[in-house]
């Protein structure tokens, strides 16, 4: 029920900013040069995520429980410091276009584009259950239950949302 309303509002948050539904007027203007920024910002917080993610499935791996915690609560605080600037950028100035050929937009960067945006959303249910769970049992108890199995799933999808949202990234960006 948690994970649910939690997902619930999170998507709301998020197709809200896209279609920029609701007044962004109550939001908090910010220097150009700022809003500029947030794109590779959020390419170096994609990065980074990358990097705790990998490093919190080692650790649990290697039996490390405490840095695993650590690793993935770092993941969890990265993913909702994106999402905030991500949602603040777009709710006022909108999605960014793509800017390169209409056959690269069309048959590369729309895919690539439509993958990432789906394993975000798919994900987010997914990274809420496993983080419900861990924080409801006990460490010891935690095998016993979808922790480790959910978890496996979630980081890999969380993994490539990631590294396609900075390919996403790359191509508005430097390439185009």
């Amino acid at each position: 029920m948690v994970t649910a309303l939690l997902t619930i509002v999170s998507l709301a948050l998020v197709f809200g900013a896209v279609l920029r539904v609701g007044p962004a007027t109550a939001l908090p203007a910010a220097p150009t040069w700022l809003l500029e920024a947030i794109p590779h910002v959020n390419a170096v917080i994609s990065a980074t995520a990358i990097g705790t993610i990998v490093w919190g499935i080692r650790a649990v791996k290697g039996g490390d429980i405490r840095r695993h915690q650590r690793l993935m609560s770092a993941t969890f605080a990265l993913f909702v410091t994106f999402l905030v600037l991500y949602l603040y950028r777009v709710s006022l100035l909108g999605p960014s276009d793509f800017g390169g050929p209409a056959a690269i937009e069309t048959f590369v960067y729309l895919p690539i584009l439509a993958i990432h945006i789906l394993l975000a959303i798919v994900c987010i249910p997914l990274v809420y259950y496993v983080l419900l769970l861990a924080y409801s049992y006990s460490v010891a108890e935690l095998p016993n239950t979808a922790h480790p199995r959910v978890g496996k799933v979630a980081a890999g999808m969380w993994l490539v949302s990631f590294a396609l949202g900075i390919v996403v990234y790359t191509m508005l960006y430097w390439l185009f």
